[in-house]
C-alpha cells in the first residue's frame, strides 16, 4: 500500500512564484493547494488537514498576518513558513509573534524553501533534523557547507555544492536538468541548461573517478548518483526537454 503524499498549502498572490512555487513542490513529490488571496488561505488552511503552509504577507481581502493569527486563536497548529519581501528584523518578528514557524524572504531559491519545508516537518514529527548527509565514503556537512571524501575535503564552489547535496537526496533517482535548474539555480524548465553542465562537469572532476558512488549521466534524461552502473533506464526522472550531455 503506498503512502499518501504529504500535503502543502501555498497561499500566495503573485502568479508567477506562486505557479513556480507550487510545481517545485509537486515535482518534489508533494500533493499542493493553492489560494490566491488570504480569506481563501484561512477557509483551506482552516478545514484541511494540510502538513504545512507556505505564506505570503501582501495578500488581497486578507493579510498574512491576520491569517497567521486568526489560524493561532481557532487553536490551529499547522507549521507555516512565511514568504515575503518584507526584509527588515521588525518584519521578522512581527512574522514569527503572529504564528509563523519560519520566516524566508524574497527572493528566494526553491532548495532553501524546500529544505525549510523539510525541516519543519521533521520538527512536527519530532524526528531529528540531520546536519550531514553521508553516501558512502562521501559525506556533507550542511551546516558548515563542506564536503569530505574518505576524509579528504573536496573544495567546492557553493552552487557545486548545491548540485551535490540535490543529487545525494535524490541518490539512485534520475533528476532532470529542469529539475536541477528549478531546485539549484530558482530558474523555470525553459531556463538555459547549459549552466547545469558547465557546473556539473567542473563538480565531476572534483569527485573521485574510483570511488562506486559517482554521478552519471543518462542520455537525454539527466543524471544519477549511484553506485551501479547497470542504471534501470525505464526510471522515472525523463527530462521534458530532451537534451544530451555534452561535456
Amino acid at each position: 500500500m503506498m503512502t499518501p503524499a504529504m500535503r502543502i498549502l501555498v497561499v500566495e498572490d503573485d502568479k508567477k512564484i506562486a505557479s513556480f512555487v507550487v510545481k517545485g513542490l509537486k515535482q518534489s513529490g508533494f500533493a499542493v493547494d493553492h489560494a490566491a488571496e488570504g480569506e481563501q488561505g484561512l477557509l483551506l488552511a482552516s478545514t484541511v488537514a494540510y502538513d504545512a503552509a507556505v505564506v505570503d504577507l501582501m495578500l488581497p481581502k486578507l493579510d498574512g498576518l491576520s491569517l497567521l493569527r486568526q489560524l493561532r486563536a481557532q487553536g490551529v497548529r499547522l507549521p507555516i513558513i512565511i514568504l515575503s519581501a518584507r526584509a527588515t528584523v521588525d518584519d521578522r518578528g512581527q512574522g514569527l509573534q503572529a504564528g509563523g514557524d519560519d520566516y524566508l524572504t524574497k527572493p528566494f531559491a526553491f532548495s532553501e524553501l524546500l529544505a525549510r519545508i523539510q525541516a519543519l516537518l521533521r520538527r512536527a514529527s519530532h524526528s531529528p533534523e540531520p546536519t550531514r548527509l553521508t553516501v558512502g565514503g562521501l559525506s556533507l556537512d550542511l551546516l558548515n557547507r563542506e564536503a569530505v571524501r574518505d576524509g579528504r575535503k573536496i573544495e567546492l564552489q557553493s552552487r557545486e555544492f548545491a548540485l551535490l547535496e540535490y543529487v545525494m537526496r535524490n541518490a539512485g533517482r534520475v533528476v532532470s536538468r529542469n529539475r536541477l535548474l528549478a531546485n539549484v539555480w530558482n530558474e523555470s524548465g525553459s531556463g538555459d541548461d547549459r549552466k547545469v553542465t558547465v557546473h556539473m562537469s567542473r563538480l565531476r572532476k572534483k569527485m573521485s573517478a574510483s570511488d562506486p558512488w559517482r554521478i552519471e549521466t543518462i542520455t537525454r534524461r539527466g543524471y544519477i548518483f549511484t553506485e551501479d552502473r547497470a542504471i534501470d533506464e525505464n526510471q522515472n526522472g525523463t527530462d521534458p526537454a530532451g537534451h544530451e550531455e555534452e561535456e
